[in-house]
């Protein structure tokens, strides 16, 4: 028995139909909150690490995103360094354009931030440096976290937030090692 045209687009629309649901479900039971840290051991006390956080024109140093666009538009305002110093950027597709603005400082020891993106989406998050003392000098964790709406958690079904902004992070802390070990 041949199947008509009609039956075959019915089926091609239930298998989407299905799939997208499917999708839908999976996004449905992403947790409301997300968290990305990485973690590294630097050979430098926390004194030397500290301004790298502290004063936003040296993200540019470290900083994987910093560094994608040569020719990306950086301005700062606000406080030189510490509570109230802002920093804007706008660059090519890869890094889009935002603000990152420092709102506490617990010296050499923590930095909070809030982080608003933009472009390529508009979504607002706070970031976290964290320095603790280790065996060879500090340890140093760098975290994003904030809210997850439903578009992110439609998008975290088929990709991993974490592993991609985690393996960034990584770069970004091993270009901090290399600065701060000299």
């Amino acid at each position: 028995m041949m199947m008509t045209p009609f039956y075959i687009v019915l089926g091609i629309g239930a298998v989407m139909i299905t799939a997208i649901l499917i999708v839908l479900i999976l996004a449905a039971t992403k947790p409301n909150q997300f968290r990305v840290e990485r973690t590294i051991d630097i050979a430098a006390p926390a004194e030397k690490i500290f301004p790298f956080f502290e004063d936003l024109r040296q993200q540019r140093f470290w900083s994987p995103w910093d560094q994608k666009d040569p020719n990306m538009k950086r301005t700062y305002s606000g406080a030189e360094r510490g509570v109230g110093a802002a920093y804007e950027w706008d660059g090519n597709k890869e890094i889009g354009a935002g603000r990152q603005e420092i709102t506490s400082v617990s010296p050499y020891s923590k930095i909070e931030a809030n982080i608003d993106f933009y472009r390529p989406m508009q979504v607002s998050n706070h970031i976290e440096y964290i320095l603790r003392p280790s065996r060879i000098g500090t340890n140093v964790t760098w975290a994003i976290y904030g809210p997850m709406p439903f578009m992110s958690k439609v998008m975290s079904v088929f990709m991993s937030f974490d592993k991609m902004v985690g393996n960034e992070f990584e770069k970004g802390l091993l270009q901090l090692k290399s600065l701060a070990e000299r």
